[in-house]
């Protein structure tokens, strides 16, 4: 059924000041380091006319990952091309992180020549290597986060966490100019050993450490923020998760469900957090649909209310718990994107821009804080291609985000339903003016609405009305880098009072 939106922009009420960087990204530690990572889908997976498939092992999903994973050389964080990108992106926060980064020796002083790894590690970075980072941080204009190493090379379960891999990143960081400015203490804990962590490690074992790193940090380095726990266990609760209903929670309950608890990570921690932070995403790609079928979202699910929706509960859930540990403080999304395992086949396609906007719009209006997509430039999730890094469509609907939105959020007073997920902000270059966001998930129907005055628009939409298209248009223009890799014209189109139609599954962004 068709929607019809009035906008009242003089009667909006003001909900609260969102922060200025919510819009931010990961690079991965194995980006850095070079190292495994997901293999990239073929242009016809891409496109949808080939199918994805990979057979189920006996031996679980780690037998698989031969197939479904590649290693890659370490990202030069130099190349031109990629800073001049992240620049146009604007201020954000970069975060150095992922699992590698749990297992990752940091290797100063070159102690290890060629491959060579000290025993209970799996990588080591360079100093080289993470100079490389903190220069990119700083000639973008980046602020700095990263999550700490606790794996069997560093201690055992039963010997407190020792901070002398801390002090070496730390240190080098101060000392380069460029410090680290937050900290999770490690990443996605919940899994214990899967994601790194010593043989036997527990929930006990993990506050004992949470508390000495936050100690630490809070002695040495006041100034950084300390965020935590990095949570992924909440993805299952009460979440509707893929299933060919979109209405099942299977597949992430495999993934956690041998998992601790966030209030088992932090009840009875005695340093305080300053942020708090969990992990998102809507469910498992493709690459691992065949052993989780009902944690996997077909691509005609993509625009659903179910889907949609998704992102907004967990946040909801979250949002409990901040209050529970860190009342008053931000909550930060960590880790987010389409899909765990890489992105599913069509999420650097325009159909994955509709979750990512509506995401971004329903988190701010429910709390203040950061959402660090997963990622810049690796894996069919990234903002960019990870060899040319060409933009995808996410890149250049975040633009525009980051270009529009202002930082006082408003409530719209609009319920959330198919064709009319409405969302308002102050205008970033005008605060006295509005600036709306209208998805219009509709496959079918176009949703009509009124303004009250003349406004800007600016609609998104996939190339020739494919959904999965590579390719996004901004009123009508194609959205591709020029000559020397200029952004393309961003600029909006002038409508006057009265009604305006926005077609079926588009992104609008309206300033008025």
């Amino acid at each position: 059924m068709a929607e019809f939106i009035k906008l009242s922009p003089d009667t909006l009420k003001e909900l609260h000041q969102q922060n200025p960087m919510l819009m931010s990204y990961n690079v991965e530690f194995a980006e850095v380091t070079g190292g495994t990572f997901w293999k990239a889908y073929t242009p016809g997976q891409i496109a949808g006319t080939e199918e994805f498939h990979v057979e189920p092992s006996a031996e679980g999903i780690a037998a698989m990952y031969k197939d479904l994973m590649q290693v890659y050389p370490p990202i030069n964080l130099y190349n031109e091309k990629l800073r001049k990108l992240t620049k146009d992106l604007g201020p954000a926060w970069c975060r150095i992180s992922g699992t590698w980064a749990t297992k990752t020796y940091y290797d100063f002083d070159g102690e290890y020549p060629g491959n060579q790894v000290p025993e209970g590690y799996l990588n080591k970075l360079t100093k080289e290597q993470w100079i490389g980072v903190l220069d990119f941080v700083r000639d973008c204009g980046l602020k700095l986060k990263i999550s700490m190493a606790n794996c069997p090379g560093l201690h055992s379960a039963e010997e407190p966490w020792p901070s002398t891999e801390a002090e070496k990143i730390f240190k080098l960081s101060k000392e380069y100019g460029v410090p680290i400015e937050a900290a999770e203490f490690a990443n996605e804990p919940n899994m214990m050993e899967d994601t790194g962590f010593p043989k036997g490690y527990t929930a006990a074992h993990y506050r004992r450490d949470a508390d000495l790193f936050g100690a630490w940090l809070k002695e040495n380095y006041p100034e950084c923020l300390l965020v935590g726990p990095s949570d992924v266990g909440g993805m299952a609760a009460g979440l509707g998760m893929g299933g060919d209903d979109g209405q099942g929670t299977g597949g992430i309950e495999q993934l956690v469900k041998e998992n601790v608890t966030v209030d088992a990570l932090v009840d009875g921690c005695e340093v305080p957090l300053d942020v708090y932070s969990y992990h998102y995403y809507n469910g498992v790609s493709d690459r691992l649909a065949s052993v989780m079928p009902m944690g996997h979202w077909q691509p005609e699910q993509a625009n659903s209310e179910a889907f949609l929706a998704v992102p907004i509960a967990c946040c909801q859930f979250h949002c409990g718990k901040r209050d529970k540990y860190v009342p008053g403080g931000e909550m930060w999304v960590t880790e987010s994107g389409e899909a765990g395992g890489g992105g599913s086949s069509w999420s650097s396609t325009y159909l994955d821009v509709l979750r990512t906007l509506n995401e971004l719009g329903g988190f701010s209006a429910l709390t203040r804080g950061i959402i660090f997509h997963n990622t810049l430039t690796a894996s069919d999730y990234a903002f960019l291609d990870r060899n040319t890094h060409d933009p995808r469509p996410n890149f250049f609907a975040v633009k525009l985000w980051q270009d529009l939105m202002g930082t006082t959020v408003y409530d719209t007073a609009e319920p959330v339903r198919m064709g009319a997920h409405v969302y308002c902000q102050s205008y970033k270059a005008d605060p006295s003016k509005k600036c709306y966001l209208i998805v219009n998930n509709s496959e079918t129907d176009a949703t009509t609405v009124e303004l009250p005055s003349a406004a800007t628009v600016y609609t998104l939409a996939g190339k020739d009305g494919n959904k999965r298209a590579a390719v996004m248009t901004l009123n009508g223009r194609d959205l591709v880098l020029g000559e020397n890799n200029e952004l393309p014209d961003l600029s909006g189109m002038d409508v006057a009072a009265g009604k305006l139609e926005l077609a079926p599954m588009t992104c609008t962004f309206l300033v008025i």
